[in-house]
């Protein structure tokens, strides 16, 4: 079965805590000092918000897979359909080791397709030559999406040189 996920960008991390605890009646499942995820099963969702970000807003919307034929059927969808896909393979980003790629839908919104693997202590396992507080490694091999991304999660484009991250 498959989970919606949805990452935002936040100002206040604390006060955006308190709000959607509020919002879900349910505290969240992982929290960071710059990041905080609620898995909450009514509705499914993988909600996580950070504030990694250039702008606060959405960053990106996604489905998490259960296991590794979801993941293989969404990527075999997105194919088919010719979309634009970036694969990253096992990756780590979001406290999380995952595989996962991405599609981008005809505004320039990324969509992750991912199955987490395991929990990491870390936001990601970047290099060390990544810019500080950097959420994504850059990636010159990545295809462009249709459209650009401002934020740093998602595929990489000609105005963004950073892969995803969450």
């Amino acid at each position: 079965m498959k989970r919606f996920h949805a990452h935002v960008h936040v100002d206040d991390l604390a006060q955006s805590i308190a709000f959607y605890s509020k919002l879900f009646a349910a505290a969240p499942t992982r929290v960071e000092a710059d990041y905080a995820k609620w898995m909450l099963e009514d509705p499914r969702v993988n909600f996580a918000i950070s504030t990694r970000g250039t702008t606060p807003g959405l960053d990106h919307f996604g489905l998490q897979t259960d296991d590794a034929a979801e993941l293989a059927e969404l990527k075999a969808r997105a194919e088919a359909a010719d979309m634009t896909l970036l694969d990253e393979g096992n990756t780590t980003c979001c406290y999380a080791r995952s595989e996962k790629h991405w599609v981008t839908d005809p505004q320039g919104i990324a969509w992750e397709h991912f199955h987490t693997l395991g929990d990491i202590p870390v936001f990601n396992e970047a290099a060390p030559s990544s810019a500080p507080g950097a959420c994504c490694t850059p990636s010159a091999a990545a295809p462009a999406p249709a459209a650009p991304r401002a934020a740093c999660c998602g595929p990489a484009t000609a105005t963004n040189s950073k892969t995803s991250c969450c």
